[in-house]
């Protein structure tokens, strides 16, 4: 093997890990958001509360998928 087939075979497994990385995120946005949809739904005057406790855990949920883009580029 050369050095440009090794080149490759390593940018393509950054390429599925990244996409491994960005599956565990979307299904916990998913569920996150369908979540507080299903809590405002039962209980209408939390709907604000709920709302910002959303917001809170979509930014933890979104750093975890940052973290899977930029460990693809520091392990290339």
């Amino acid at each position: 093997m050369d050095i440009v087939t090794l080149a490759e075979v390593a940018g393509n497994l950054n390429v599925v890990g990244y996409g491994l990385a960005a599956i565990g995120p979307g299904i916990g946005l998913g569920i996150l958001i369908g979540k507080t949809i299903e809590g405002t739904a039962r209980q209408p005057e939390l709907g604000g509360r709920l709302q910002t406790l959303m917001f809170l855990g979509l930014a933890f949920v979104e750093v975890l998928a940052l973290l899977g883009f930029v460990a693809a580029f520091i392990f290339s």
